[in-house]
Protein backbone atom coordinates (compact mmCIF):
# COMPACT_ATOMS: atom_id res chain seq x y z
CA UNK A 1 0.00 0.00 0.00
CA UNK A 2 1.31 3.45 -0.91
CA UNK A 3 2.19 5.88 1.84
CA UNK A 4 0.01 8.91 2.33
CA UNK A 5 1.57 12.02 0.81
CA UNK A 6 -1.16 14.61 1.47
CA UNK A 7 -3.40 14.36 4.51
CA UNK A 8 -6.21 16.78 5.29
CA UNK A 9 -7.86 16.42 8.69
CA UNK A 10 -11.00 18.37 9.52
CA UNK A 11 -10.02 21.22 7.21
CA UNK A 12 -12.26 24.26 7.33
CA UNK A 13 -12.32 27.80 5.99
CA UNK A 14 -14.93 30.36 6.89
CA UNK A 15 -15.57 33.80 5.47
CA UNK A 16 -17.70 35.36 8.18
CA UNK A 17 -20.77 33.16 8.55
CA UNK A 18 -20.06 31.35 5.27
CA UNK A 19 -18.29 28.00 5.53
CA UNK A 20 -16.60 27.68 2.13
CA UNK A 21 -14.82 24.48 3.22
CA UNK A 22 -16.33 22.51 6.08
CA UNK A 23 -14.64 19.64 7.93
CA UNK A 24 -12.88 18.10 4.93
CA UNK A 25 -10.84 15.00 5.73
CA UNK A 26 -8.94 13.37 2.89
CA UNK A 27 -5.83 11.25 2.34
CA UNK A 28 -3.98 11.19 -1.00
CA UNK A 29 -1.41 8.39 -1.41
CA UNK A 30 1.95 8.93 -3.04
CA UNK A 31 1.65 8.49 -6.81
CA UNK A 32 -2.13 8.98 -6.89
CA UNK A 33 -4.11 10.72 -9.62
CA UNK A 34 -6.84 12.27 -7.50
CA UNK A 35 -9.60 14.54 -8.83
CA UNK A 36 -11.81 17.01 -6.98
CA UNK A 37 -15.13 17.70 -8.64
CA UNK A 38 -18.39 19.32 -7.64
CA UNK A 39 -20.94 21.91 -8.69
CA UNK A 40 -20.34 25.62 -8.58
CA UNK A 41 -19.67 26.85 -5.06
CA UNK A 42 -18.64 23.43 -3.78
CA UNK A 43 -15.37 24.77 -2.36
CA UNK A 44 -12.91 23.16 -4.76
CA UNK A 45 -10.72 26.19 -5.49
CA UNK A 46 -10.80 27.29 -1.85
CA UNK A 47 -9.62 23.84 -0.80
CA UNK A 48 -6.73 24.10 -3.26
CA UNK A 49 -5.71 27.41 -1.69
CA UNK A 50 -5.77 25.82 1.76
CA UNK A 51 -3.45 23.06 0.51
CA UNK A 52 -0.98 25.47 -1.09
CA UNK A 53 -1.07 27.98 1.75
CA UNK A 54 -2.52 30.79 -0.35
CA UNK A 55 -5.28 30.91 2.30
CA UNK A 56 -4.93 29.99 5.99
CA UNK A 57 -7.26 27.39 7.43
CA UNK A 58 -9.71 28.31 10.16
CA UNK A 59 -9.91 24.70 11.33
CA UNK A 60 -8.05 21.44 10.90
CA UNK A 61 -4.57 20.42 9.81
CA UNK A 62 -2.68 19.91 6.56
CA UNK A 63 0.16 17.37 6.48
CA UNK A 64 2.65 16.52 3.75
CA UNK A 65 4.47 13.19 4.00
CA UNK A 66 3.58 13.02 7.68
CA UNK A 67 4.79 16.54 8.55
CA UNK A 68 2.32 19.19 9.72
CA UNK A 69 2.51 22.12 7.29
CA UNK A 70 -0.66 23.88 8.42
CA UNK A 71 1.15 27.04 9.57
CA UNK A 72 3.73 27.16 6.79
CA UNK A 73 3.59 29.90 4.15
CA UNK A 74 2.87 29.26 0.49
CA UNK A 75 6.58 29.70 -0.27
CA UNK A 76 7.61 27.28 2.47
CA UNK A 77 5.17 24.68 1.19
CA UNK A 78 6.55 25.08 -2.33
CA UNK A 79 10.03 24.43 -0.95
CA UNK A 80 8.70 21.18 0.52
CA UNK A 81 7.48 19.98 -2.86
CA UNK A 82 4.04 21.45 -3.55
CA UNK A 83 3.67 22.97 -7.01
CA UNK A 84 0.61 24.15 -8.90
CA UNK A 85 -0.84 25.38 -12.15
CA UNK A 86 -3.50 28.07 -11.90
CA UNK A 87 -6.83 28.71 -13.60
CA UNK A 88 -5.39 31.86 -15.13
CA UNK A 89 -1.99 31.83 -16.78
CA UNK A 90 0.94 33.27 -14.84
CA UNK A 91 3.44 32.93 -17.69
CA UNK A 92 5.66 35.74 -18.98
CA UNK A 93 4.03 36.31 -22.36
CA UNK A 94 6.83 38.33 -23.97
CA UNK A 95 9.47 35.75 -23.10
CA UNK A 96 10.08 32.54 -24.94
CA UNK A 97 8.86 29.12 -23.91
CA UNK A 98 12.40 28.12 -22.90
CA UNK A 99 12.92 31.30 -20.88
CA UNK A 100 9.76 30.69 -18.87
CA UNK A 101 10.77 27.16 -17.95
CA UNK A 102 14.39 28.19 -17.39
CA UNK A 103 13.37 30.83 -14.85
CA UNK A 104 11.50 28.20 -12.85
CA UNK A 105 14.43 25.76 -13.04
CA UNK A 106 16.85 28.49 -11.93
CA UNK A 107 14.64 29.50 -9.02
CA UNK A 108 14.43 25.91 -7.88
CA UNK A 109 18.22 25.55 -7.81
CA UNK A 110 18.93 29.19 -6.89
CA UNK A 111 21.12 29.74 -9.95
CA UNK A 112 19.34 32.79 -11.34
CA UNK A 113 22.26 35.11 -10.58
CA UNK A 114 24.96 32.50 -10.76
CA UNK A 115 27.98 33.24 -12.93
CA UNK A 116 29.11 29.61 -12.90
CA UNK A 117 28.74 28.41 -16.51
CA UNK A 118 28.30 24.80 -15.47
CA UNK A 119 25.26 25.66 -13.36
CA UNK A 120 23.77 27.78 -16.11
CA UNK A 121 24.25 24.99 -18.62
CA UNK A 122 22.65 22.46 -16.24
CA UNK A 123 19.61 24.70 -15.82
CA UNK A 124 19.23 25.07 -19.60
CA UNK A 125 19.53 21.31 -20.07
CA UNK A 126 16.89 20.74 -17.40
CA UNK A 127 14.51 23.23 -19.02
CA UNK A 128 14.96 21.69 -22.48
CA UNK A 129 14.37 18.20 -21.08
CA UNK A 130 11.09 19.36 -19.53
CA UNK A 131 9.98 20.87 -22.83
CA UNK A 132 10.67 17.52 -24.47
CA UNK A 133 8.61 15.81 -21.76
CA UNK A 134 5.59 18.03 -22.48
CA UNK A 135 6.05 17.87 -26.26
CA UNK A 136 7.12 21.46 -26.83
CA UNK A 137 10.81 21.13 -27.60
CA UNK A 138 10.14 22.50 -31.10
CA UNK A 139 8.62 25.63 -29.54
CA UNK A 140 11.53 26.48 -27.22
CA UNK A 141 12.37 29.77 -28.94
CA UNK A 142 8.77 30.86 -29.50
CA UNK A 143 7.33 33.78 -27.48
CA UNK A 144 4.59 32.51 -25.19
CA UNK A 145 2.20 35.20 -26.45
CA UNK A 146 2.04 33.49 -29.86
CA UNK A 147 1.15 30.03 -28.53
CA UNK A 148 -2.30 28.48 -28.62
CA UNK A 149 -4.23 28.17 -25.38
CA UNK A 150 -3.47 24.45 -25.17
CA UNK A 151 0.25 25.01 -25.72
CA UNK A 152 0.34 27.59 -22.95
CA UNK A 153 -1.17 25.02 -20.62
CA UNK A 154 1.61 22.63 -21.62
CA UNK A 155 4.18 25.30 -20.78
CA UNK A 156 2.54 25.79 -17.38
CA UNK A 157 2.91 22.08 -16.65
CA UNK A 158 6.60 22.26 -17.62
CA UNK A 159 7.07 25.30 -15.36
CA UNK A 160 5.40 23.47 -12.47
CA UNK A 161 7.54 20.37 -13.05
CA UNK A 162 10.68 22.53 -13.07
CA UNK A 163 10.03 23.05 -9.36
CA UNK A 164 10.53 19.29 -8.91
CA UNK A 165 7.27 18.73 -7.03
CA UNK A 166 6.21 15.76 -5.01
CA UNK A 167 2.63 17.06 -5.19
CA UNK A 168 1.33 18.82 -8.31
CA UNK A 169 -2.01 20.62 -8.05
CA UNK A 170 -3.76 21.36 -11.32
CA UNK A 171 -6.58 23.89 -11.16
CA UNK A 172 -8.86 23.49 -14.20
CA UNK A 173 -6.00 22.65 -16.60
CA UNK A 174 -8.38 21.88 -19.50
CA UNK A 175 -10.41 25.10 -19.17
CA UNK A 176 -10.92 26.68 -22.58
CA UNK A 177 -9.34 23.80 -24.46
CA UNK A 178 -10.73 22.16 -27.57
CA UNK A 179 -11.42 18.40 -27.37
CA UNK A 180 -8.17 17.73 -29.25
CA UNK A 181 -6.17 19.90 -26.85
CA UNK A 182 -7.83 18.24 -23.86
CA UNK A 183 -6.90 14.83 -25.23
CA UNK A 184 -3.25 15.90 -25.59
CA UNK A 185 -3.28 17.24 -22.04
CA UNK A 186 -4.62 13.96 -20.67
CA UNK A 187 -1.89 12.07 -22.53
CA UNK A 188 0.75 14.40 -21.09
CA UNK A 189 -0.49 14.01 -17.53
CA UNK A 190 -0.81 10.23 -17.91
CA UNK A 191 2.83 10.11 -18.96
CA UNK A 192 4.13 11.79 -15.79
CA UNK A 193 6.06 9.52 -13.43
CA UNK A 194 4.28 8.25 -10.33
CA UNK A 195 6.91 10.04 -8.24
CA UNK A 196 4.72 13.08 -8.92
CA UNK A 197 1.35 12.88 -7.17
CA UNK A 198 -1.45 14.72 -8.97
CA UNK A 199 -4.51 16.39 -7.50
CA UNK A 200 -6.72 17.97 -10.15
CA UNK A 201 -9.74 20.26 -10.03
CA UNK A 202 -11.50 20.00 -13.36
CA UNK A 203 -14.96 20.71 -14.74
CA UNK A 204 -14.56 18.59 -17.86
CA UNK A 205 -15.66 15.19 -16.62
CA UNK A 206 -14.21 13.40 -19.64
CA UNK A 207 -10.77 14.60 -18.51
CA UNK A 208 -11.48 13.64 -14.90
CA UNK A 209 -12.52 10.06 -15.64
CA UNK A 210 -9.74 9.52 -18.19
CA UNK A 211 -7.09 10.57 -15.70
CA UNK A 212 -8.14 10.03 -12.10
CA UNK A 213 -7.97 6.76 -10.21
CA UNK A 214 -9.82 8.33 -7.27
CA UNK A 215 -12.44 11.07 -7.32
CA UNK A 216 -13.67 13.21 -4.43
CA UNK A 217 -16.98 15.00 -4.90
CA UNK A 218 -17.42 18.21 -2.90
CA UNK A 219 -20.82 19.75 -2.24
CA UNK A 220 -21.46 22.88 -0.17
CA UNK A 221 -17.93 22.74 1.16
CA UNK A 222 -18.10 19.17 2.42
CA UNK A 223 -17.01 15.79 1.06
CA UNK A 224 -20.03 14.11 -0.47
CA UNK A 225 -18.21 11.01 -1.75
CA UNK A 226 -14.71 9.71 -2.35
CA UNK A 227 -14.42 6.67 -4.57
CA UNK A 228 -13.56 5.22 -7.93
CA UNK A 229 -14.89 6.64 -11.18
CA UNK A 230 -17.54 3.89 -11.31
CA UNK A 231 -18.69 4.63 -7.76
CA UNK A 232 -19.05 8.31 -8.61
CA UNK A 233 -20.89 7.58 -11.86
CA UNK A 234 -23.46 5.40 -10.14
CA UNK A 235 -24.01 7.57 -7.06
CA UNK A 236 -27.52 8.98 -6.77
CA UNK A 237 -26.23 11.55 -4.29
CA UNK A 238 -23.72 12.86 -6.85
CA UNK A 239 -26.39 13.04 -9.53
CA UNK A 240 -28.62 15.04 -7.24
CA UNK A 241 -25.81 17.37 -6.12
CA UNK A 242 -25.05 18.29 -9.71
CA UNK A 243 -28.50 18.33 -11.24
CA UNK A 244 -31.10 18.20 -8.49
CA UNK A 245 -33.70 15.45 -8.05
CA UNK A 246 -35.67 14.27 -11.04
CA UNK A 247 -33.30 15.72 -13.64
CA UNK A 248 -31.74 13.86 -16.57
CA UNK A 249 -28.74 11.63 -15.96
CA UNK A 250 -25.37 13.30 -15.52
CA UNK A 251 -23.61 10.41 -17.24
CA UNK A 252 -24.63 8.72 -20.44
CA UNK A 253 -24.29 5.21 -19.07
CA UNK A 254 -22.30 3.17 -16.62
CA UNK A 255 -19.30 2.84 -18.90
CA UNK A 256 -18.49 6.42 -19.75
CA UNK A 257 -19.25 10.02 -18.77
CA UNK A 258 -21.18 12.57 -20.72
CA UNK A 259 -19.05 15.40 -22.00
CA UNK A 260 -20.30 17.98 -19.57
CA UNK A 261 -18.73 21.04 -18.07
CA UNK A 262 -20.08 22.52 -14.87
CA UNK A 263 -18.93 25.73 -13.25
Amino acid sequence: MSETLLSLSGIGRSFGALKAVDDVTLDVPTGARHALIGPNGAGKSTLFKLITGALPVTAGTVALAGSDITRLSEHQRAQRGISQTLQHSSLFLTQTVLQNVLLAAQRQHRTRHSLVPRRQAAAVDRARALLTDVGLEHRAGTPVATLSHGERRQVEVAVALACEPRLLLLDEPAAGMSPAESSRLVGLLQSLPRSVTLVIVEHDLDVVFALADTVTVLHLGRVLLTGTADEVRTSAAVQEAYLGPGREALFLDGSGPAHLEVS
